[in-house]
C-alpha cells in the first residue's frame, strides 16, 4: 500500500513535470483550429463560419523600424498633405459634407484617401491627422439623410443610385469605431443597411464599379452583424451577393480590370462564411490562380493589367496600378482571417516587399499610376498601345492618377494593422513580421504587450519580448513563410525542438511571465524561379525578397505637375506645382543584361553582400539597400527600348550573345524604381 505521503510526493512530481512540459510546448500546425470563440475581440457570430484569425483594433498595433518610417514618409508626403492638392478633398462644394448629397466633388476619392489617412492617424496618434479625420467622419455621420442613405447622391440613371463610393467610406467608419467606440457609427450603418434593403433588386448594384465591388459592401454588413446580431443583415448579405458580379465563373472573370480583379476576387470567399458552400471558397482561389496563370507569370506577387489584362500582353513589362497593389494586399489580409491559410500572408509579403514601394518616390511625395516587373523608363510620354492607357501614366506625379493618388494611403497602414491577429483560443498570431509592438487581451483577459525587434525581411531573425503584469497562459502563433524550410526557435535562450515547415505555424504555448523572450530564426537562401510560361525567364529570390538588376536612376524634375497629369486629374487652384514637382526617371546605365547561371546549382551563381542598415531607416532605395547580390551576365544588344518607349519584349531563353561576360549587381526589387526583375538566361 502506498502511503499518503508518497502519494502527495508523486502528485507534486507530476505537477512539476507537467508544468515543465507545458512551458516548452511547441508544435507545428498547418492550420489553426477555429472551433473556439475569442472571448475578447469581435469575430463571426453564428451562423457565420468562425474565423481562423480575428483582426485587432487599429489601436492595438504600434509600429517601429522601417515600417514606421514608411508611415511617417506618407504622413509627411503626399498622403498627409493631399488636402492642399486634391480638389476632391476640398471642403467647398463637396457632396460628402452636404445633407443633400449634392456637390461638384464627391465620389470614391475622399473615402479612398480617408481609409488610409484615418488609420494612420489612429496608429501614429498624430493630432493634426486626428483632427482632420474627425472633421470628415462627423460630416458623414451628421449629414445622413432621413431615409438612411448618406454620402454623394450620384444617380447614373433616374432612380438608380451609385453606391460604390459609400463602400470605402463604411470602412472609414469601422476604423473610427475601433478607435472611438462612437455609437453613432452603428446607428448610421444600421439605418443605411435598412435603406439598402429597400432598394429594388433591379436598381441595386447595377453600375460597373459597384457591381464589380459589391464584396466590399458585404464585408461591412458582416462587420455590423457581428456587433449587433440583427438577423435581417444576413438577408441583406444574400441580396448583395446575388446582385454583385459573378466572380464564380469557371475559367473566366466578369471583367479583367486590374483593381476589380485584385479587390473583388475575394467576394465568393467572403460569402462562403455564410453559405458554407465549398465552391464559394474555392472560387476565390480559382480566380487568383486564373489571372496569374495567364498574366501573372512574373515576380512581385501581381499580374500584368495596365488598366485591363489583355490577351497577348503578358510580358513582364506589363504593369499594374498602384491601386491594384493596395487592393491585392487588402484581399490577402482578409482571406488570411477567413481561411487561416498562410498562402495569403505569403502573397501579401510578396506584393508589399517587392512591388508596392517602387510605385513611389523614395520620399513618398509623388507616385506613378503603373509599375511593372521590367521597367526601364518612367517618363511622361504616352506609351499606348504598349500599355492599355492613353496618356502620361508612368511619371511620378503628385497631381495625377486620381484613384491611386488617394487609395495608395491604405497600403502600408493596413499591412501594419494586420501584422498581428487574435486567435479563437484567446491567443495571438504574428502574421507579418515587423518591428513594433502589439498590446491586446489574451489568455486570462489581461492586457499583454509583445515587443518585436527585427529588420525582417532584410534579415532572418525575429526577437519577441513578452510584457505582462502577471503570469498569463495563452498560445503565440508564429507564421513560417513558404520559402523557409528550416526555421528554429528559442525561448529565454533555450532551443525548443519543433519541426516546422514553410506554410505552417508554430504554436508556442506557455504560462508567459514578464520579460520572457522568443527568438525565431528564418534562414534565408538564394533561390531562382523559372517562368516557363514567360519565355523561360528567371527571377532571383533571397528569402522573401526578389532582386532586380541595379540600374542607375536619373531623376529629372518638372516643376509644373499640371502639364504632365492625366486628362481626368483635377486639383485645387491654390495647389503649388513647384512645391509638388513631377519626376521622370531615366536609365543612366546599361539594363539589357541576361544572367549566366550554373544549371546544376543556380544559387551558386550569386554571392551575397550585406551592408550597414540605412541611417534614415528606409531600406527601399537602391542607395540604401542592406543586401545586394553579385552575379555574372552578358548584354543582349538586340533587346532594346521598343517603338512604344517601353522595355522591349523579353527574348526567349536561352539567349545567344557574343558580348563578354561581366559582373552585375542585383538590388531588392521593391527599392528599384527602374528594374529588370524577369531575366533572360544567356548561354
Amino acid at each position: 500500500m502506498i502511503s499518503p505521503t508518497a502519494k502527495a510526493l508523486a502528485l507534486i512530481c507530476l505537477i512539476i513535470v507537467s508544468t515543465k512540459s507545458f512551458s516548452q510546448s511547441a508544435i507545428a500546425v498547418k492550420q489553426i483550429k477555429n472551433n473556439l470563440h475569442n472571448s475578447y475581440y469581435v469575430s463571426n457570430k453564428a451562423p457565420l463560419t468562425p474565423q481562423y484569425f480575428i483582426k485587432l483594433p487599429v489601436t492595438a498595433i504600434k509600429q517601429e523600424g522601417w515600417l514606421k518610417k514608411q508611415l511617417e514618409l506618407q504622413r509627411d508626403g503626399l498622403t498627409g498633405n493631399l488636402g492642399e492638392i486634391s480638389v476632391w478633398l476640398s471642403k467647398t462644394d463637396n457632396a460628402w459634407v452636404n445633407k443633400s448629397g449634392k456637390g461638384k466633388y464627391g465620389w470614391e476619392e475622399l473615402p479612398y484617401w480617408l481609409k488610409g489617412y484615418g488609420d494612420m492617424a489612429y496608429m501614429l496618434k498624430d493630432p493634426k491627422m486626428l483632427k482632420e479625420t474627425k472633421f470628415w467622419i462627423d460630416a458623414v455621420i451628421n449629414n445622413q439623410r432621413a431615409n438612411g442613405d448618406f454620402g454623394p447622391l450620384n444617380e447614373t440613371k433616374p432612380g438608380r443610385r451609385d453606391l460604390w463610393g459609400n463602400m470605402p467610406m463604411l470602412w472609414c467608419l469601422q476604423s473610427y469605431y475601433e478607435y472611438s467606440n462612437d455609437p453613432r457609427v452603428l446607428k448610421l450603418m444600421t439605418a443605411y443597411y435598412k435603406y439598402e434593403m429597400s432598394v429594388p433588386d433591379n436598381l441595386f448594384l447595377k453600375d460597373y464599379w459597384e457591381n464589380s465591388r459589391g464584396g466590399d459592401n458585404l464585408i461591412s454588413v458582416y462587420w455590423l452583424y457581428n456587433r449587433t446580431g440583427e438577423s435581417w443583415l444576413l438577408d441583406l448579405a444574400t441580396k448583395i451577393d446575388k446582385n454583385t458580379a459573378n466572380w464564380r465563373q469557371a475559367n473566366n472573370l466578369p471583367n479583367w480590370h486590374n483593381v476589380n480583379v485584385a479587390q473583388s476576387f475575394r467576394e465568393p470567399a467572403t460569402f462562403w462564411m455564410q453559405s458554407k458552400n465549398p465552391a464559394d471558397l474555392q472560387a476565390s482561389y480559382t480566380d487568383f490562380k486564373l489571372i496569374r496563370d495567364i498574366y501573372g507569370q512574373v515576380p512581385g506577387g501581381m499580374f500584368g493589367a495596365d488598366e485591363n489584362a489583355r490577351k497577348g500582353y503578358d510580358d513582364p513589362r506589363q504593369a499594374v496600378e498602384t491601386c491594384g497593389m493596395v487592393e491585392q494586399m487588402t484581399s490577402d489580409e482578409f482571406l488570411l482571417q477567413y481561411t487561416g491559410d498562410t498562402f495569403w500572408a505569403d502573397n501579401c509579403e510578396d506584393v508589399a516587399f517587392n512591388t508596392f514601394p517602387a510605385a513611389f518616390m523614395p520620399d513618398y511625395r509623388g507616385l506613378r499610376y503603373l509599375t511593372a516587373p521590367n521597367m526601364v523608363v518612367s517618363d511622361s510620354k504616352n506609351h499606348a498601345p504598349g500599355i492599355d492607357n492613353d496618356g502620361p501614366f508612368l511619371n511620378m506625379n503628385p497631381f495625377s492618377s486620381r484613384c491611386c493618388q488617394h487609395n495608395h494611403a491604405a497600403g502600408w497602414v493596413y499591412y501594419a494593422e494586420n501584422s498581428w491577429m487574435a486567435t479563437p483560443d484567446n491567443g495571438l498570431a504574428d502574421q507579418l513580421y515587423a518591428a513594433g509592438s502589439v498590446t491586446a487581451k489574451a489568455g486570462n483577459g489581461k492586457l499583454v504587450t509583445i515587443v518585436t525587434t527585427t529588420q525582417y525581411p532584410f534579415n532572418d531573425q525575429v526577437e519577441l519580448k513578452v510584457l505582462t503584469a502577471g503570469a498569463n497562459t495563452f498560445p503565440i502563433y508564429l507564421r513560417i513563410p513558404a520559402w523557409c524550410s528550416d526555421a528554429s526557435l528559442q525561448v529565454n535562450g533555450r532551443a525548443i525542438a519543433v519541426n516546422a515547415q514553410g506554410g505552417q505555424y508554430i504554436k508556442l504555448s506557455n504560462n508567459w511571465k514578464n520579460g520572457d523572450r522568443i527568438t525565431l530564426h528564418l534562414p534565408m537562401k538564394i533561390a531562382t524561379r523559372e517562368w516557363e510560361k514567360n519565355k523561360n525567364s528567371v527571377s532571383v529570390n533571397y528569402g522573401p525578397l526578389t532582386f532586380s538588376l541595379k540600374i542607375d536612376e536619373k531623376y529629372v524634375k518638372n516643376t509644373n505637375s499640371r502639364e504632365t497629369a492625366v486628362a481626368d486629374a483635377k486639383w485645387q487652384e491654390s495647389a503649388d506645382p513647384a512645391k509638388w514637382p513631377t519626376f521622370e526617371i531615366y536609365p543612366a546605365s546599361v539594363w539589357n543584361y541576361g544572367l549566366l547561371l550554373n544549371k546544376g546549382n543556380p544559387a551558386e551563381s550569386f554571392s551575397i553582400e550585406k551592408r550597414a542598415w540605412p541611417k534614415d531607416n528606409n531600406p527601399f532605395t537602391n542607395t540604401n539597400a542592406p543586401i545586394t547580390l553579385i552575379a555574372k551576365g552578358k548584354q543582349i544588344p538586340e533587346w532594346k527600348i521598343d517603338q512604344y518607349g517601353l522595355c522591349g519584349l523579353l527574348p526567349v531563353s536561352p539567349v545567344k550573345t557574343a558580348e563578354p561576360k561581366t559582373s552585375i549587381t542585383l538590388v531588392p526589387m521593391g527599392g528599384a524604381r527602374l528594374r529588370i526583375s524577369s531575366f533572360p538566361v544567356v548561354q
